[in-house]
């Protein structure tokens, strides 16, 4: 039988990006099959862009999207998600990068997962757009700690009281803001016996730019570098992390979408 869609947001999704005119509209194509698709209808999902100072069509392709604006002037990730955050009006807040593309169960998944009482937060996890030796040794070298720690990447969610709570994404971090925030809504969740969750069923799928750009094996030979810097103070960075998160995100051969 089929369901009737609810009246009232129940999901605000937030999207951080700075100059994203050329990926935002397939992020945004699939968000629309997502919406379509959860239960309580298209308008329960309400699609928040937080333009981190854009020089290009972003925020013009956002708004013509349908997508609710909102400025964020500081050029700091957690400052833009926090700043999109502040806007929604959902109970419960998920958040994609612009580059990646969202499976269309996408909030079905979530609510189910909150449903259950059982889970503080999560993530979906990722699948990626093209495979190379690599890339695949990278992946294979992270997913220990992803299910150790059950911190992933991809569309991550939890409801918006918890997050306001934790004081949301720590705006002093340039990176690293994304792991602190499951380590603290992590230490919230468990005296109510709440845990972390990866939706494995309901992957985003993955922008490959930053190989791209940086090459297949940068991570071995530039990130890991930043490790010690982002244990050692949250308000650290250095000339490479600058370059990486807040330079230019395109390949060279890119071309920008015109309005």
């Amino acid at each position: 039988m089929k369901t009737e869609p609810d009246s009232g947001v129940r999901v605000s999704l937030v999207i951080p990006a700075y100059n994203e005119a050329e990926l935002l509209p397939r992020l945004l194509d699939t968000v629309d099959i997502a919406r379509r698709r959860f239960r309580h209808g298209a308008d329960a999902v309400e699609v928040i862009v937080a333009d981190n100072a854009s020089s290009d069509a972003t925020a013009e392709i956002a708004g013509h999207r349908g997508c609710e604006v909102v400025p964020v002037d500081e050029r700091r990730i957690a400052s833009a998600r926090n700043g999109g955050a502040r806007r929604a009006t959902g109970p419960v807040l998920a958040f994609v990068d612009a580059d990646m593309r969202i499976h269309p169960e996408t909030f079905n998944g979530i609510e189910d997962a909150l449903a259950t009482g059982k889970v503080v937060a999560g993530a979906t996890g990722v699948r990626l757009e093209r495979m190379s030796l690599g890339i695949a040794l990278t992946y294979a070298l992270f997913m220990p700690l992803v299910w150790a720690l059950r911190m992933d990447t991809g569309v991550v969610f939890c409801r918006r009281a918890d997050f306001e709570s934790v004081g949301g994404y720590d705006e002093r971090r340039f990176f690293g803001e994304d792991v602190q925030l499951f380590v603290d809504l992590r230490r919230l969740g468990r005296p109510r016996g709440q845990r972390l969750v990866r939706l494995r069923s309901f992957k985003a799928m993955a922008s490959c730019r930053k190989f791209d750009i940086h090459g297949d094996w940068h991570y071995f030979t530039d990130l890991f570098r930043l490790i010690p810097l982002m244990l050692h103070a949250p308000g650290a960075t250095n000339r490479f992390a600058e370059k990486y998160w807040y330079g230019n995100q395109r390949p060279p051969d890119s071309q920008e979408v015109k309005k």
